[in-house]
């Protein structure tokens, strides 16, 4: 394949995630809590993987051994942050969200140092030095069209921690001789387990109940993005293996990008020079840290919101 035809397959990846932040924002729209759309993303995307996987004659495996590294996944690939984003989404843009998402990277550099999986670097240190700078300006009131909002640019930064220390976890953990498409599915399993039970435990009446359900457009948000998701992530994955993990994770800037615009087309969102310049700022610091060594990556979309992790 020509390197005109890996980037065309790069902006096909990148349109279609970037797709799914505005379909978040739509998701909340309506009122429905986050452990219910958690659950139901996540069952969608378990059923989807498991017929592509068995379509395609790959391992469907759930083996006991396998699961510290499914749960490693689930939770904080999968739950934590997506509860966390699905609660900011409903108070923030989406295109503030996608732009927050973006961080992964950045927050991914700092974590690997605490964890040994690399080495201090200056030109990365500025990445995330500039990263951070974007942060404070689009926290800034300037930037948001509320005051109040500023207060879940926090929450809504938990997300792409969650991403950074998942992806470093499995990086330094490995995955148990799994693909990334078996773990991706195993995850999936194992969240729509997790998710299940806590609304209905904690009596929180998170829980959508399908019976009887109205399909308007926040469910069919949740079902268009889990489908995307798939699709998506697959070939993602290829995409890595062909052209390596260093291009393959210049989709990050490609979702931020489409994340914004689409939200400027499907939601009417508006911004200000503020929030464009924290949108440089954060993507030059995005751009500072990536490694420019080829090396394994975790690759982690998180579905229904942002983009894949680049540890």
């Amino acid at each position: 394949m020509s390197s005109r035809a890996d980037l065309g397959a790069l902006l096909i990846l990148g349109a279609g995630w970037g797709f799914t932040v505005p379909l978040t924002k739509i998701a909340v729209s309506t009122g429905h809590a986050p452990l219910g759309l958690i659950f139901w993303q996540t069952l969608i995307g378990a059923v989807a993987l498991g017929a592509l996987r068995l379509i395609l004659g790959k391992p469907v495996r759930l083996s006991w051994p396998l699961w510290r590294t499914f749960l490693l996944i689930a939770c904080l690939g999968t739950v934590l942050p997506n509860s966390f984003s699905y609660l900011a989404a409903a108070q923030l843009h989406a295109g503030v969200m996608g732009i927050v998402i973006s961080l992964v990277p950045v927050f991914a550099f700092p974590v690997a140092l605490l964890l040994g999986n690399d080495r201090f670097s200056w030109r990365r240190f500025l990445g995330l030095f500039a990263g951070l700078c974007g942060v404070v300006m689009l926290a800034g009131p300037q930037s948001l069209p509320e005051a109040a909002m500023v207060l879940w640019i926090p929450v809504a930064l938990i997300a792409p921690f969650c991403y950074a220390l998942e992806g470093n976890l499995v990086a330094k953990l490995g995955t148990q001789g799994m693909g990334p498409g078996h773990a991706l599915f195993g995850a999936s399993v194992a969240a729509a387990m997790i998710s299940l039970p806590l609304p209905l435990a904690l009596g929180s009446g998170q829980f959508i109940d399908p019976r009887g359900l109205v399909f308007g457009a926040a469910e069919y948000a949740v079902l268009g993005s889990s489908v995307i998701h798939v699709p998506v992530y697959t070939r993602y994955v290829w995409l890595v293996g062909r052209a390596g993990a260093v291009f393959a994770s210049q989709v990050a800037y490609v979702v931020t990008g489409s994340g914004v615009v689409w939200a400027m087309v499907l939601l009417g969102e508006n911004y200000s020079a503020f929030v464009w310049l924290s949108l440089c700022l954060i993507l030059g610091g995005v751009f500072l840290v990536q490694p420019r060594h080829k090396r394994p990556m975790v690759a982690k979309a998180p579905a229904g919101q942002g983009g894949p992790a680049a540890q």
